[in-house]
């Protein structure tokens, strides 16, 4: 075994940070058995030195991130900050100054990765990231290596767990959005300002990143269409429970039949309760993942939280430092396709409509109307008064599969009816 160290500088020191320092202290033994020599953390850059970081020499914290990375003598940097900047000039200049890179920071890797993965072969670099969409759940790499001789043709998963928690509480009790949110703040689930998790915008920077690796092509966060699921009801779980399903926010990945193009989408949708995605529960994430030769797998467990991301980080660490002992790099950006993006109006999935409705003779017989006129076929069709009476009634329809644009159109002209008083929810059916 090599006796002198490879250097590690940390970024970042919160709750991800502080478990990849613990477990590359207290698993100091193995890790250099594992890698071939021993790995020191060399330095660590905070916001706020002053705070006590327990197991962390405080000789090494620093708040001069820049000169931590630019010191030269640094094999691997590993970045646990997040956000854009200063986490792209910091990763830039540890490829100019002779470090390879770990990083879990998503929304980085989805709007910059490309660029970021070029600068990295070009310095004959590293650029890791496993920890940056689904926690501890190994999947970039499966995605990378292991599938690398397949033909990926969908990934469809749940990768937030804040949104699935809230959505499996309104499921599993009954209870409405705000009282579920309020139950996964007060666990720690989810953030003060929870905006970037149920608005999908957590889940779509992921997407980016998953699409781009399993399709072979260039996929930024501009390109996936997101929706949140602020608007989901009860109702909409009444509704599903009838059908047989019931509701996740979903990322979805897919290449089209041809295989010419792809698209990328966050969204709320009902699953039959068959599905394996349908079974998971809490703040636990799981990807599906479908392939021409291995079929269909799943990959699932805890997708957030310190340790479980810190796993993810120390595995990559691991492997790039056994890239280093041998003057090699891992695997790069493949972007071989450049296959285009499609947008979200040629998608083609199952929708599940309610409508409010006049309760009188022929209105059904008009809504069927206008979606023949729009080419969208109709599957199922339930129509119930509603018990406060006030000549109202409650129109369920389930489509067959059809066109993001012509069930938007569809929507348009039932709007228009008179005999329409609102269009209570719009949700796809996905999964079968």
């Amino acid at each position: 075994m090599r006796t002198r160290p490879l250097k590690v500088a940390l970024l970042g020191c919160g709750v991800v940070g502080s478990e990849v320092a613990r477990i590359m202290t207290t698993h100091a033994d193995d890790l250099a058995a594992r890698i071939g020599a021993p790995v020191e953390l060399a330095g660590v850059a905070v916001r706020r030195p002053s705070k006590v970081r327990e197991g962390i020499d405080p000789a090494l914290v620093t708040t001069d991130a820049t000169a931590l990375v630019k010191s030269g003598d640094i094999d691997v940097v590993v970045e646990v900050i997040g956000g854009i900047e200063p986490a792209r000039t910091l990763i830039t200049t540890a490829f100019e100054h002779g470090a390879s890179v770990v990083s879990a920071n998503k929304a980085l890797l989805a709007q910059d990765g490309a660029a970021l993965h070029a600068l990295a072969e070009e310095h004959g670099r590293d650029l890791y990231y496993e920890a940056a969409v689904a926690g501890a759940i190994p999947l970039i790499r499966p995605l990378r290596e292991s599938l690398a001789g397949d033909k990926v043709n969908r990934v469809l998963g749940i990768v937030n767990g804040t949104t699935n928690f809230i959505l499996d509480k309104m499921d599993s009790t009954g209870a409405g959005y705000q009282e579920a949110l309020d139950e996964a703040t007060a666990l720690g689930y989810a953030e003060a300002d929870p905006t970037a998790d149920v608005e999908g915008f957590d889940a779509a920077a992921k997407a980016a990143i998953l699409a781009g690796i399993a399709f072979h092509t260039r996929v930024r966060l501009d390109d996936v269409y997101r929706e949140g699921m602020t608007e989901v009801t009860a109702a909409d779980f009444a509704s599903a429970t009838r059908m047989g399903c019931t509701i996740k926010l979903l990322a979805i990945c897919e290449r089209a039949a041809d295989g010419g193009s792809v698209t990328a989408r966050v969204h709320p949708a009902m699953i039959p309760l068959s599905h394996p995605l349908a079974s998971v529960r809490g703040a636990y994430n799981a990807v599906f993942v479908e392939s021409d030769a291995a079929g269909q797998l799943m990959f699932y467990g805890p997708g957030a939280g310190g340790a479980p991301t810190a796993s993810a980080v120390l595995g990559d660490l691991v492997a790039v430092c056994r890239n280093k002992l041998s003057g090699a790099t891992g695997p790069g950006d493949s972007a071989y396709t450049q296959l285009p993006v499609s947008p979200m109006g040629e998608v083609v999935t199952r929708y599940h409509i309610s409508l409010d409705v006049a309760d009188k003779p022929g209105v059904l017989a008009q809504v069927a109307t206008v979606f023949a006129e729009h080419g969208v076929s109709i599957d199922t069709v339930r129509q119930q008064g509603r018990q406060d009476g006030g000549g109202e009634a409650s129109l369920v329809v389930v489509t067959h599969r059809a066109s993001d644009a012509s069930l938007n159109g569809t929507v348009e002209a039932l709007r228009n009816l008179d005999t329409v008083r609102g269009v209570a929810s719009i949700m796809r059916v996905e999964g079968e």
